[in-house]
Formats: structure tokens, sequence, C-alpha cells
């Protein structure tokens, strides 16, 4: 809870104590620059950042108090427009962060948060840009590198080339592709691959 010079409830993202590796440090330095970017009404927004006294590094972000993407849309029993009409705007804040230079590589639909605004209308917000990657000058000096044969997303969602382990570079197509599949689970009711076998799949 923000006491000043606004007194408003945020959400705080902070890295674990331990988990303050190089690698990890340079990640969130990246999310937190990439969203620092973008200004986008379907874009959970970055309002501060520091380091706690022991030098953890944190930001300060928009609280946003809802729920996942299906989930939202199962229990609200929207009909198959008012779950297109929701998509327009996720498609739009996906484009939006394109044009900034930036991947999200983690689209699902516990990354697209639903809350109801005014009016009762739905309104999404993308979230979570943890393992973005920049393509843009404003943020490629700040680009964490993958390392070789590490794959970085949730694999139900990733597009073949970044589940791949070769040398084929990722651009915006990716996060296309996984907007395809979150379309799918949210017209049929369950992704086109079976989470379970992609993950034994190894």
């Amino acid at each position: 809870e923000q006491s000043e010079p606004l007194v408003r409830r945020v959400a705080l993202k902070i890295i674990k104590l331990g988990m303050d590796t190089g690698e990890v440090v340079a990640r969130f330095e990246q999310e937190r620059q990439a969203l620092a970017l973008m200004d986008h009404p379907a874009i959970a927004k970055v309002l501060d950042a520091g380091a706690t006294a022991g030098g953890r590094p944190f930001f300060v972000m928009e609280l946003v108090p809802g729920v996942p993407l299906t989930a939202y849309c199962d229990t609200q029993r929207l009909d198959v427009r008012a779950r297109l009409e929701l998509f327009i705007g996720i498609c739009a804040a996906v484009q939006h962060a394109h044009q900034k230079g930036i991947i999200h590589r983690d689209l699902k639909p516990s990354n697209i948060l639903v809350s109801t605004g005014d009016g009762g209308k739905a309104v999404p917000k993308v979230i979570d840009f943890g393992i973005a990657k920049a393509t843009g000058p404003a943020l490629t000096g700040h680009t964490a590198l993958t390392q070789i044969a590490q794959i970085v997303g949730t694999p139900a969602y990733m597009s073949p080339e970044q589940a791949g382990l070769g040398p084929m570079d990722i651009d915006t197509r990716s996060d296309i592709y996984s907007l395809g599949v979150v379309l799918y689970e949210l017209l049929t009711g369950r992704p086109p691959f079976d989470p379970r076998r992609l993950i034994s799949a190894g």
C-alpha cells in the first residue's frame, strides 16, 4: 500500500532471496525497462523502482485485480462475440509492445488478467514481461541473452521455433502463434495440444 504522494494499493515485484544471480537481475531490469517504455491501457504500468536496504531490486506496478482470461470468460459465461471483443483488446496490447520493439514470449491465459471496469465492461491487462525479448534500439543494450539449449516460456503456448533448441532467432510471429493458441482455448475450452503430453515429451 502506497501512502505518499498518492494513497493507493499497488503490486510489488521483488526478486526472491537467493535468486539474485546476475542473469536473473538482468532479466528483472529488462522487464522493468520494457514496461516503462509501454503506455497502453491493456498493459500493466510500472509506477516506481528501486532496491531494498539489502540490495534486492524491486519495481512497483499498477495493481490488476483481475482473474486469468479463460477463467473470467467461463465464470461470466461470455458468448463468442464478447470473447472476441476481449481478444481484440489483447491483440492491440501485443501490437503496441511489438511497435516498441518488445516480444513477450510467454503469452497465455494466466498472463492476461481481466477485471470489470467502469460500467461493468471487461478490461484485459497483459502482465509478466519477465522473459520478454527486446528487438528495438531502446532496449537491446539491456537484453539478457538466452543460454543455448535453454527453453524459456510455457510449452503449451509457445511456437515451434521458440521451443526448438537450434540457432533460429524468434521474432514477433512467435507472439502471434501464442495468441492463436490462446484464441483456440478461448473458443473451444481447451488448448490445441495437451499440456501434460508436451511436458512429458521433454
